[in-house]
């Protein structure tokens, strides 16, 4: 059994966080690898026979598979205008104030909307128990406009400041990829 002193917070990993992980290898555990949540730490089960950067992989996948599962539990209205407020203190120096942040069914077209003049932010349904660091990017992205309103240089240039944009678009990208696939029926076992 070992110890990682790797910590987990918002969908990221980091040293300096609040969520503790703790790397648990068995000799009984073949191939599966799973994870929960103990307390304030994440607790990652893996085969013994693992390496070290398939440890490191694994790790990554469990924490997005643990993040989407408590987004899709817990974020209602509520929790995403709280989250948006923590973004953009964190980001923003608390300069961009939604009046309104919430959930909306009728965006089947683009992930979120913004209107500057009403300060009111609007997330698509289809975000809910994607990774929570795609939600909070989508949210940046909103929040963004709150203080440049078009696509402009400046925009971009603010947007950077959140330090998974790269990584959030990549999996937004990949989302509409797949969705536009054609379906093969039988495949995967339909």
């Amino acid at each position: 059994m070992s110890a990682d002193p790797l910590q987990h917070r918002a969908g990221k990993t980091e040293r300096s966080a609040t969520r503790a992980i703790e790397v648990r290898r068995s000799d009984r555990r073949r191939r599966t690898v799973s994870a929960y949540r103990e307390g304030d730490r994440t607790v990652v089960l893996i085969p013994a026979r693992m390496s070290k950067a398939e440890e490191q992989r694994w790790v990554t996948v469990m924490l997005d598979k643990l993040a989407a599962q408590e987004s899709r539990r817990a974020l209602g209205d509520t929790e995403l205008a709280e989250r948006a407020e923590r973004l953009s203190a964190q980001l923003f120096d608390g300069r961009a104030r939604p009046a309104s942040v919430r959930w909306v069914t009728n965006q089947n077209t683009r992930w979120g909307s913004c209107t500057p003049a009403e300060g009111s932010i609007r997330l698509s349904h289809r975000l809910q128990g994607m990774p929570e660091y795609v939600i909070d990017y989508v949210l940046c992205h909103e929040l963004a406009h709150l203080l440049v309103p078009g696509h402009g240089a400046d925009f971009w240039r603010l947007l950077e400041a959140y330090p998974r944009t790269e990584r959030a678009r990549g999996y937004l990208e990949g989302v509409v990829a797949a969705a536009r696939l054609p379906h093969v029926p039988g495949a995967r076992g339909e």
